[in-house]
C-alpha cells in the first residue's frame, strides 16, 4: 500500500513539474487514476493512460480553437 502511495506521489510530482504545455494531463491522470483504482487496483496504469489521453484531447482542442480563430480572421478580412 505504501509503495502505491509513494509511486502515486512521485507521478504527481512529475506531472506538476512539467511546463504549462502539459494541459489536460493532470485532469486526465486524476480521472484515469480513480477509474483504474475502481476497475481493480490499477490506479497507476489508469493515471498514466489518463494523462496521455488528456494531453491528446487538450492538443486537439487547441488545434480546433486555433483553426477557428484563423478562419474567423479570413472571413473578417474578406468582408472588410
Amino acid at each position: 500500500m505504501r509503495k502505491h502511495i509513494a509511486l502515486g506521489l512521485t507521478l504527481l510530482g512529475i506531472c506538476l513539474s512539467f511546463p504549462a504545455s502539459a494541459a489536460g494531463c493532470l485532469k486526465g491522470a486524476l480521472v484515469g487514476g480513480v477509474a483504474g483504482h475502481i476497475a481493480g487496483k490499477h490506479a497507476v496504469v489508469g493515471a498514466v493512460g489518463g494523462c496521455i489521453v488528456g494531453r491528446h484531447m487538450a492538443a486537439k482542442k487547441a488545434a480546433e480553437e486555433k483553426k477557428a480563430k484563423h478562419d474567423g480572421k479570413d472571413k473578417s478580412a474578406a468582408n472588410g
